[in-house]
């Protein structure tokens, strides 16, 4: 009875627990500086970006910007950073702000890099890693006194230059332009998915780095509202109608306009460098020499992607421009679903592509069957025949002949010899999604049903287990495993693997022959696709061969095909300013 003359105890208050948004907005420069409103201002909007605690830099856990002038030998002050939800310094900032300040030069490469590498994990499903040893790429706002932009390897980075518009007479920052910053993102990124793709093969496979690059580029400006409903504003006040003839040839199909136009006159460029969707589809330009450099041979594969673009985008606003309802919002959301869609589909299209030695017609079969198995109706707004449409214009057909639609990937049951059949008796299909040790042993015991040449040293390269999302919410699991194999021998031993040693090459001369493929499993460890590229192909070999030693692509220890021509931070930069056909030290990248 003591206990009940004692007060009630108190319960204590808790705070409550406090959950951490997933992002934050931070303002960017929605196109380019050049790009103005109807007001005559800066085009700007605030984009969402993974939320994270920020260093001053911005430096996070995957993005560091290191404001370090390589011209100059100097640092700028590292830019602080508003903390936690704290709204954005630069909310309202004036034009004059923006352009002179490097703070904000600094904030918006950040966000535009974090905002590409937050719609590449959306659409694969999973984390993506950068193709160096690291976790941060670091990001030079102000790198170069130079008009160019590049992504280095062996600097871990993004290099973004600056100099004096030879039109305007003022400075010009390829950091604030969003196509500019996407693009380089683009090929991180690539790099680390694919790093096999700047090894030296045959024309494609390097114009696939550009062209996608470009492609990520443009489609992902039609996310940013202010950037469409200024172009819509434009358009209306001339009383032009806002169509498909419109979107062909505005702004925001062009890559670098600002760069384009502030670019010497003697380079003969006055407007954006790259305008892809305006090309004449041709054939013949496939096997053109002008169109064997990669950023030429890269508008290629712009050109139809974009045309399906702008195909679907004048399909979805037909109802509203007939009942008379069509409104600035509608086309601009109608616009932004189809780049959405599509942006989706290029993406994802990258795990269904060969890991070596891609060409646009793999490319094509892969953006098919990624876009099929989690949207099997197509037939609302076509965008699969849209894009058959399209390549084929260019005279590029899908490298696969069947699948379950026309040009899809075939399933690793097509070829099968009579009584040949997949295995998974001996495989842990827990341990098929995590280690590779274990996707080895399942490619060693179907190496025959597969066709993995087994004289060949073969290694699994990456594992990578995906939860893709549907536009219906339908949700896909699927394991992603890609593996290489090479031959390394003499000229004098390519007879005895069946090819010729072309007529002007020394026996002793140092070969290295590659293979590989993509492994596809389902949720139960079923294989749904091989997508490969057999190192015992020997048409495929043999005109590698004869192409990599008529252009002399040796590496640096006097090997042919062995791996890239130009190494580290020489791939990119290099690449980019051969664009131009100028000297090293004043050229565009793009």
């Amino acid at each position: 009875m003591a206990n009940a003359d004692r007060k009630p105890r108190t319960r204590r208050r808790t705070r409550a627990s406090h959950v951490p948004r997933p992002t934050r907005l931070l303002r960017i420069i929605g196109q380019t500086p050049s790009f103005l409103d109807s007001k005559g201002r800066i085009v700007t909007d605030s984009v969402p970006v993974p939320a994270e605690v920020l260093s001053p830099g911005p430096r996070g856990y995957r993005v560091c910007v290191v404001d370090f002038d390589a011209s100059k030998g100097t640092y700028r002050p590292a830019a602080a950073v508003p903390r936690g939800q704290a709204n954005d310094r630069y909310l309202d900032a004036n034009d004059s702000v923006l352009l002179s300040d490097p703070g904000f030069h600094a904030q918006n490469a950040y966000a535009i890099v974090m905002r590409t590498l937050a719609r590449f994990e959306f659409a694969l499903g999973r984390r993506v890693s950068w193709g160096f040893y690291g976790h941060q790429l670091q990001v030079a706002p102000h790198g170069i006194e130079d008009a160019n932009a590049f992504y280095s390897e062996a600097a871990h980075g993004l290099t973004f230059g600056h100099f004096t518009g030879a039109r305007s007479g003022k400075p010009v920052y390829t950091c604030l332009s969003h196509d500019i910053v996407a693009h380089e993102t683009t090929h991180a990124i690539v790099d680390g998915l694919r790093d096999m793709y700047t090894d030296a093969a045959l024309p494609d496979q390097a114009a696939f780095h550009e062209g996608f690059a470009d492609i990520v580029a443009l489609l992902s400006i039609f996310a940013i509202p202010r950037v469409m409903r200024a172009s819509i504003e434009k358009v209306a006040k001339t009383g032009r109608p806002v169509n498909a003839a419109w979107l062909k040839e505005s702004a925001l199909l062009g890559i670098a306009e600002e760069l384009g136009s502030e670019l010497s006159p003697s380079l003969g460029r006055a407007e954006a460098l790259r305008r892809s969707i305006t090309i004449e589809p041709d054939p013949r330009l496939l096997s053109d020499p002008a169109y064997q450099e990669p950023h030429s041979r890269g508008e290629i594969l712009v050109h139809p992607m974009l045309n399906a673009f702008v195909d679907v985008w004048s399909e979805r606003v037909k109802p509203f421009v007939r009942s008379g309802s069509v409104t600035a919002t509608r086309l601009w959301e109608e616009a932004a679903e189809a780049a959405d869609h599509l942006l989706t589909m290029s993406i994802r299209a990258l795990d269904y592509c060969p890991p070596l030695d891609l060409t646009f017609g793999d490319y094509l079969s892969a953006l098919l069957t990624s876009d099929m198995v989690l949207v099997p109706d197509d037939s609302k707004y076509g965008y699969r025949d849209r894009l058959r449409k399209h390549f084929g214009a260019w005279g590029i057909a899908p490298s696969s002949k069947g699948g379950l639609e026309t040009g899809a990937w075939q399933g690793p049951h097509h070829g099968l010899r009579r009584g040949q059949a997949i295995s998974t008796e001996r495989v842990h299909f827990d341990s098929l999604r995590t280690d590779p040790d274990e996707v080895f042993r399942f490619l060693w015991e179907n190496r025959s049903a597969l066709r993995v040449y087994d004289d060949a040293y073969t290694r699994v390269t990456s594992l990578r287990p995906c939860k893709r999302v549907g536009p219906d919410g339908f949700v896909l699991h699927e394991t992603v495993a890609e593996y290489y194999q090479k031959i390394d021998c003499t000229a004098n031993d390519l007879r005895s693997l069946g090819l010729k040693q072309p007529p002007d090459m020394d026996g002793h001369q140092q070969v290295t022959l590659f293979g590989g493929g993509t492994l596809i499993f389902d949720e139960f460890g079923t294989l749904r696709y091989h997508v490969r590229k057999r190192i015992d192909n020997l048409k495929h070999q043999q005109e590698k061969l004869e192409y990599l030693w008529t252009h002399r692509l040796i590496d640096r220890f006097g090997r042919l095909g062995s791996a890239s021509v130009l190494a580290g931070d020489e791939r990119f930069a290099r690449l980019h300013q051969a664009r131009m056909g100028a000297s090293l030290s004043r050229a565009a990248e793009w």
